[in-house]
């Protein structure tokens, strides 16, 4: 066996994929173009770079079914589930990391794999021979785009999202702020005060929506038609959808006492989640925003606690491309036009940093067995990562396609069990004791 696959892209999908391929034995060259060629969002040259959140969201694999991804990832020996867990930080029951120690373990991991090679440069066509990955994400670069779109025939399709800013936390004051998880989630005392709470009266609530929606804001370009994926809303979005939108969302004061005057209930409470290992650094949560850098600082220092804040990094808004999976990809991630060639991760219509992974997960996985000359099928669709790929390769309806996270609502039903909320907590275990025992089986197959 000497043929190498190449992996286009070293965010989560690429990473993952290498990962994978290479531990089954197969010679991988990563395709990097950062740092040589930047973009808008990224701020190193590492692999594998978090650019919007940090957090990988809940990680209970009983109840939720992105914390099944997570356990299906730890299964199957997933380096960006092994980063994760190394460089993990509390966050109330979520799994959050340090966005930067993370990215330097994945990077360093993939350099240190003898059968891994990083190549810096930019590949901006679509080859005719050799076993291909391509798992080039939201920040697809233009030439490499219209070479999609020249192959597909089909114009790109995009969405926008949007980046939420970083506060130093020494620059918050805790004398209005206090730490708190939301119904004291976690066993910890540690996870139980996972967030910065910072609590809004009727009147500050009021003025803050008025000044979000008076802010400068960053406009689309001529040509930019594209709307917003709804898990990445700007705040400012939210907020013109109602005045009590946020207030029901990302500024919901449930679950939270103010420990500075816990006799009164906050009308709001904005939240900031700790963005490092060492707690210098906190991003205020479900807080994207396309407002133009000035307007954000003034803004944002009307949110009581943060009226002295100072920012690591203010929010942005960035273009992200994906395909129009179940018209163009096989049930084996390839590119049917071009069968050489499979896309992975964010690019082919999932949302979300695990949902990417698991992607490259999958598709390093069939490249390699491809190489093998073995037979994989992909997972079930009965597992998280089954019903991931099932929904992109044509479960989903071609004209309505959109970027999905993963969720029970892709999961065939279990027979027998009772529907509504009453019986969601039953239902929800058995799709997941169900996927394990599948996705085991899928995986001990393969050994």
């Amino acid at each position: 066996m000497t043929q190498t696959l190449h992996i286009v892209g070293g965010g989560m999908a690429g990473s993952e994929a290498a990962w994978q391929a290479a531990n089954l034995g197969v010679s991988v060259v990563i395709h990097e173009m950062r740092p040589k060629v930047e973009t808008f969002a990224h701020q190193t040259g590492n692999l594998a770079e978090m650019v919007c959140s940090n957090s990988f969201r809940s990680d209970d694999s009983e109840q939720n079914a992105v914390g099944l991804l997570h356990w299906e990832m730890r299964a199957a020996n997933g380096l960006i589930m092994a980063a994760a867990e190394q460089h993990r930080l509390p966050a109330g029951g979520a799994l959050a990391v340090d966005r930067d120690a993370f990215a330097e373990f994945v990077t360093a991991q993939i350099n240190a794999h003898p059968k891994i090679t990083v190549e810096y440069g930019e590949v901006n066509s679509l080859p005719d021979d050799g076993i291909w990955i391509f798992a080039t994400g939201p920040l697809t670069s233009p030439a490499l785009g219209e070479a999609i779109a020249q192959e597909t025939g089909t114009d790109r399709l995009a969405f926008f999202d949007a980046i939420a800013p970083i506060v130093y936390a020494d620059s918050v004051n805790m004398d209005v702020a206090w730490m708190q998880s939301r119904y004291d989630k976690g066993e910890t005392e540690e996870e139980q005060k996972a967030y910065l709470n910072c609590p809004m009266t009727k009147d500050q609530y009021e003025a803050f929506i008025d000044a979000l929606g008076d802010a400068d804001k960053t406009e689309f370009h001529e040509g930019e038609t594209a709307g917003y994926f709804d898990g990445c809303l700007p705040i400012e979005v939210m907020a013109e959808r109602g005045r009590e939108t946020l207030r029901f969302g990302p500024m919901k004061p449930v679950g939270l006492t103010n420990a500075h005057d816990p006799e009164n209930k906050p009308y709001a409470v904005v939240q900031l989640r700790r963005d490092n290992k060492l707690g210098t650094l906190y991003n205020i949560v479900g807080f994207q925003t396309k407002m133009k850098y000035g307007a954000q600082a003034e803004v944002f220092k009307m949110i009581p606690g943060l009226e002295d804040a100072k920012f690591a990094r203010l929010g942005g808004i960035h273009r992200n491309t994906f395909l129009n999976s179940p018209t163009l990809l096989d049930d084996q991630m390839r590119l049917k036009s071009k069968p050489n060639i499979r896309f992975a991760g964010q690019v082919t219509g999932v949302e979300g940093y695990v949902e990417s992974a698991a992607m490259g997960l999958l598709a390093g996985r069939l490249a390699a067995a491809e190489i093998l000359g073995k037979e994989l099928t992909t997972p079930a669709g009965t597992t998280a990562m089954g019903a991931l790929i099932h929904h992109i390769s044509g479960g989903a309806e071609a004209k309505t396609f959109q970027p999905m996270n993963v969720n029970f609502g892709l999961f065939p039903p279990v027979e027998g069990l009772k529907g509504g909320r009453r019986g969601r907590k039953d239902r929800y275990k058995a799709y997941t004791d169900r996927a394990k025992t599948v996705f085991t089986e899928w995986l001990e197959a393969q050994s």
